[in-house]
Protein backbone atom coordinates (compact mmCIF):
# COMPACT_ATOMS: atom_id res chain seq x y z
CA UNK A 1 0.00 0.00 0.00
CA UNK A 2 0.93 3.63 -0.75
CA UNK A 3 2.18 5.45 1.91
CA UNK A 4 -0.30 8.50 3.08
CA UNK A 5 3.08 10.76 2.38
CA UNK A 6 3.52 9.75 -0.73
CA UNK A 7 0.10 9.35 -2.08
CA UNK A 8 -0.32 13.50 -0.65
CA UNK A 9 2.38 13.86 -2.94
CA UNK A 10 1.17 12.54 -6.11
CA UNK A 11 -1.94 14.09 -5.84
CA UNK A 12 -0.39 17.12 -5.15
CA UNK A 13 1.28 16.81 -8.79
CA UNK A 14 -2.33 17.12 -10.40
CA UNK A 15 -1.93 20.95 -9.68
CA UNK A 16 0.65 23.05 -11.67
CA UNK A 17 1.93 25.03 -9.03
CA UNK A 18 3.51 21.78 -6.89
CA UNK A 19 3.80 20.53 -10.26
CA UNK A 20 6.22 23.80 -10.68
CA UNK A 21 7.18 23.35 -7.03
CA UNK A 22 8.44 19.79 -6.76
CA UNK A 23 10.08 19.93 -10.49
CA UNK A 24 7.59 17.23 -11.64
CA UNK A 25 5.24 15.65 -13.34
CA UNK A 26 2.52 12.62 -13.64
CA UNK A 27 2.57 9.72 -16.19
CA UNK A 28 -0.38 7.76 -16.31
CA UNK A 29 -1.24 4.68 -18.48
CA UNK A 30 0.74 1.91 -19.66
CA UNK A 31 2.03 3.06 -22.88
CA UNK A 32 3.25 6.78 -21.89
CA UNK A 33 5.08 5.03 -18.93
CA UNK A 34 6.97 2.88 -21.04
CA UNK A 35 7.51 5.89 -23.46
CA UNK A 36 8.96 7.76 -20.26
CA UNK A 37 11.07 4.72 -19.23
CA UNK A 38 12.74 4.06 -22.50
CA UNK A 39 13.71 8.21 -22.75
CA UNK A 40 15.97 10.18 -21.57
CA UNK A 41 13.64 11.55 -18.94
CA UNK A 42 14.26 10.81 -15.55
CA UNK A 43 11.72 8.74 -13.50
CA UNK A 44 11.44 9.78 -9.93
CA UNK A 45 9.02 6.74 -8.79
CA UNK A 46 6.75 4.03 -10.66
CA UNK A 47 3.27 2.65 -9.51
CA UNK A 48 2.21 -0.38 -11.35
CA UNK A 49 -0.36 -3.43 -11.02
CA UNK A 50 1.01 -6.82 -10.78
CA UNK A 51 -0.43 -7.50 -14.45
CA UNK A 52 1.63 -4.56 -16.02
CA UNK A 53 4.98 -5.24 -13.83
CA UNK A 54 4.98 -8.76 -15.52
CA UNK A 55 4.47 -7.29 -19.05
CA UNK A 56 8.26 -5.14 -18.07
CA UNK A 57 10.01 -7.77 -16.19
CA UNK A 58 12.48 -6.77 -15.41
CA UNK A 59 11.87 -3.88 -13.68
CA UNK A 60 13.79 -0.60 -14.24
CA UNK A 61 16.58 -1.45 -11.08
CA UNK A 62 17.30 2.27 -10.74
CA UNK A 63 13.58 3.73 -10.00
CA UNK A 64 11.92 3.02 -6.68
CA UNK A 65 9.12 0.74 -7.95
CA UNK A 66 5.90 -0.41 -5.76
CA UNK A 67 3.26 -2.88 -6.74
CA UNK A 68 -0.37 -1.51 -6.40
CA UNK A 69 -4.10 -2.35 -7.40
CA UNK A 70 -5.50 -0.74 -10.11
CA UNK A 71 -8.40 0.47 -7.27
CA UNK A 72 -5.29 2.65 -5.31
CA UNK A 73 -3.28 3.15 -8.86
CA UNK A 74 -6.74 4.97 -10.35
CA UNK A 75 -7.02 7.24 -6.60
CA UNK A 76 -3.80 8.67 -7.17
CA UNK A 77 -4.62 9.55 -10.79
CA UNK A 78 -6.55 11.60 -12.77
CA UNK A 79 -7.99 9.02 -14.75
CA UNK A 80 -11.34 6.91 -14.82
CA UNK A 81 -9.50 4.05 -14.61
CA UNK A 82 -6.03 2.93 -14.69
CA UNK A 83 -5.15 -0.67 -15.04
CA UNK A 84 -1.61 -0.84 -15.92
CA UNK A 85 0.80 2.64 -14.71
CA UNK A 86 1.48 5.58 -13.25
CA UNK A 87 4.94 7.24 -12.91
CA UNK A 88 6.20 10.38 -11.70
CA UNK A 89 8.80 11.83 -13.78
CA UNK A 90 10.88 15.02 -13.47
CA UNK A 91 10.54 17.75 -15.38
CA UNK A 92 12.93 18.17 -18.40
CA UNK A 93 15.57 21.36 -17.96
CA UNK A 94 14.86 23.36 -20.82
CA UNK A 95 16.82 23.63 -24.03
CA UNK A 96 17.96 26.45 -25.86
CA UNK A 97 15.56 27.55 -28.50
CA UNK A 98 17.33 26.91 -31.79
CA UNK A 99 18.44 30.06 -33.64
CA UNK A 100 17.80 27.86 -37.11
CA UNK A 101 15.51 25.94 -36.06
CA UNK A 102 13.86 24.38 -39.22
CA UNK A 103 9.82 25.05 -38.82
CA UNK A 104 8.72 26.20 -35.29
CA UNK A 105 5.21 25.56 -34.27
CA UNK A 106 4.43 28.25 -31.79
CA UNK A 107 0.90 28.18 -29.65
CA UNK A 108 -0.78 31.33 -29.06
CA UNK A 109 -3.55 30.71 -25.49
CA UNK A 110 -4.20 27.36 -26.80
CA UNK A 111 -5.69 26.20 -23.31
CA UNK A 112 -7.25 23.14 -23.97
CA UNK A 113 -4.93 20.30 -23.27
CA UNK A 114 -6.41 18.04 -25.50
CA UNK A 115 -5.55 20.31 -28.17
CA UNK A 116 -2.17 21.00 -26.80
CA UNK A 117 -1.05 17.61 -26.79
CA UNK A 118 -2.29 16.54 -29.75
CA UNK A 119 -0.46 19.72 -31.03
CA UNK A 120 2.66 18.63 -29.39
CA UNK A 121 2.38 14.86 -31.40
CA UNK A 122 2.13 16.77 -34.57
CA UNK A 123 5.27 18.26 -34.05
CA UNK A 124 6.44 14.71 -33.23
CA UNK A 125 5.46 13.14 -36.36
CA UNK A 126 6.31 15.70 -38.89
CA UNK A 127 9.74 16.00 -36.60
CA UNK A 128 9.40 19.69 -35.89
CA UNK A 129 12.24 20.50 -33.51
CA UNK A 130 9.73 21.88 -30.78
CA UNK A 131 6.76 23.74 -29.72
CA UNK A 132 6.61 27.45 -28.29
CA UNK A 133 3.78 27.55 -25.92
CA UNK A 134 2.61 31.16 -24.66
CA UNK A 135 2.39 31.75 -20.90
CA UNK A 136 -1.33 31.60 -21.46
CA UNK A 137 -1.56 27.95 -23.20
CA UNK A 138 -2.51 25.13 -21.30
CA UNK A 139 0.28 23.29 -18.88
CA UNK A 140 2.32 21.00 -20.87
CA UNK A 141 3.08 18.80 -17.98
CA UNK A 142 -0.09 18.40 -17.08
CA UNK A 143 -1.73 14.82 -16.70
CA UNK A 144 -4.21 15.53 -19.41
CA UNK A 145 -1.61 17.16 -21.60
CA UNK A 146 0.68 14.17 -21.10
CA UNK A 147 -1.62 11.52 -21.82
CA UNK A 148 -2.88 13.68 -24.84
CA UNK A 149 0.97 13.55 -26.76
CA UNK A 150 1.17 9.72 -26.81
CA UNK A 151 4.44 9.31 -26.03
CA UNK A 152 5.28 12.10 -27.95
CA UNK A 153 6.09 14.28 -24.75
CA UNK A 154 9.25 12.09 -24.40
CA UNK A 155 10.45 13.69 -27.66
CA UNK A 156 9.61 17.22 -28.45
CA UNK A 157 10.88 19.94 -26.76
CA UNK A 158 8.25 23.18 -25.52
CA UNK A 159 9.85 26.46 -24.37
CA UNK A 160 7.12 28.48 -22.60
CA UNK A 161 7.31 32.22 -23.74
CA UNK A 162 5.86 35.79 -23.87
CA UNK A 163 5.14 35.42 -27.58
CA UNK A 164 4.96 38.89 -29.14
CA UNK A 165 8.31 40.10 -27.58
CA UNK A 166 9.45 36.51 -28.83
CA UNK A 167 8.46 37.20 -32.20
CA UNK A 168 9.97 40.02 -32.37
CA UNK A 169 13.27 39.31 -31.71
CA UNK A 170 13.64 36.94 -34.63
CA UNK A 171 15.80 37.68 -37.34
CA UNK A 172 13.70 39.91 -40.13
CA UNK A 173 14.45 37.65 -42.68
CA UNK A 174 12.85 34.28 -40.49
CA UNK A 175 8.98 33.86 -42.18
CA UNK A 176 6.10 34.26 -39.36
CA UNK A 177 3.18 32.14 -40.52
CA UNK A 178 -0.48 32.39 -38.57
CA UNK A 179 -4.33 30.70 -39.99
CA UNK A 180 -6.19 33.40 -41.30
CA UNK A 181 -10.10 33.41 -42.90
CA UNK A 182 -8.38 36.15 -45.40
CA UNK A 183 -4.86 35.01 -45.81
CA UNK A 184 -3.52 33.31 -48.53
CA UNK A 185 -4.92 29.86 -49.93
CA UNK A 186 -2.89 27.30 -48.88
CA UNK A 187 -3.65 24.51 -51.74
CA UNK A 188 -1.58 27.07 -54.12
CA UNK A 189 1.56 28.21 -52.08
CA UNK A 190 4.72 26.62 -52.51
CA UNK A 191 5.84 26.60 -48.50
CA UNK A 192 9.41 25.99 -47.30
CA UNK A 193 9.44 24.36 -43.72
CA UNK A 194 11.14 27.45 -42.35
CA UNK A 195 10.67 29.62 -39.62
CA UNK A 196 7.49 29.91 -37.54
CA UNK A 197 3.78 28.51 -37.63
CA UNK A 198 1.36 29.96 -34.86
CA UNK A 199 -1.67 28.82 -34.48
CA UNK A 200 -4.52 30.63 -32.07
CA UNK A 201 -7.32 29.25 -29.92
CA UNK A 202 -10.03 27.52 -31.96
CA UNK A 203 -12.45 30.33 -29.95
CA UNK A 204 -10.62 33.43 -30.38
CA UNK A 205 -8.24 32.78 -33.12
CA UNK A 206 -4.57 35.31 -32.81
CA UNK A 207 -4.29 37.55 -30.39
CA UNK A 208 -3.96 41.21 -31.67
CA UNK A 209 0.09 41.36 -30.68
CA UNK A 210 0.59 38.48 -32.00
CA UNK A 211 -1.36 38.71 -35.49
CA UNK A 212 0.99 42.03 -36.06
CA UNK A 213 4.05 39.69 -36.37
CA UNK A 214 3.17 37.29 -39.34
CA UNK A 215 4.79 37.91 -42.15
CA UNK A 216 2.11 35.51 -44.02
CA UNK A 217 -1.36 34.83 -43.59
CA UNK A 218 -2.52 31.06 -44.27
CA UNK A 219 -6.07 30.07 -44.93
CA UNK A 220 -7.78 26.43 -45.37
CA UNK A 221 -10.30 26.39 -47.87
CA UNK A 222 -13.17 24.88 -47.33
CA UNK A 223 -16.46 24.42 -49.17
CA UNK A 224 -18.88 23.16 -46.46
CA UNK A 225 -21.00 24.93 -43.62
CA UNK A 226 -18.99 24.46 -40.34
CA UNK A 227 -17.72 28.41 -39.11
CA UNK A 228 -14.17 26.57 -38.02
CA UNK A 229 -11.69 23.82 -38.11
CA UNK A 230 -10.42 22.36 -34.33
CA UNK A 231 -7.03 24.02 -34.13
CA UNK A 232 -5.01 20.52 -34.04
CA UNK A 233 -6.80 19.77 -37.41
CA UNK A 234 -6.48 23.74 -38.72
CA UNK A 235 -2.44 22.82 -37.61
CA UNK A 236 -2.42 19.42 -39.37
CA UNK A 237 -3.37 20.10 -42.54
CA UNK A 238 -1.24 23.20 -42.60
CA UNK A 239 2.06 21.51 -41.46
CA UNK A 240 1.08 19.02 -44.19
CA UNK A 241 0.77 21.79 -46.78
CA UNK A 242 4.82 22.70 -45.56
CA UNK A 243 6.29 19.16 -46.26
CA UNK A 244 4.17 18.30 -48.95
CA UNK A 245 6.93 19.08 -51.39
CA UNK A 246 9.51 16.92 -49.15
Amino acid sequence: MVSKAVAKYVHALHQKKYRLRHGAFLVEGGKSVLELLSSTLLTERLFVTAEFAAKISPLPAQVPVEVVSAEELTRLGTLATNQTALAVARLPEELPLPTAPGLLLALDEVRDPGNLGTLIRLADWYGLPGVVCSDTCADPWSPKTVAATMGSFTRVPVWQRNLPPWLASLPPTMPIYGADLHGDNVHRLQLQPQGVLVMGSESHGLTPAVEQCLTQRLHIPGRGQAESLNVAISAAILLDNFFRAG
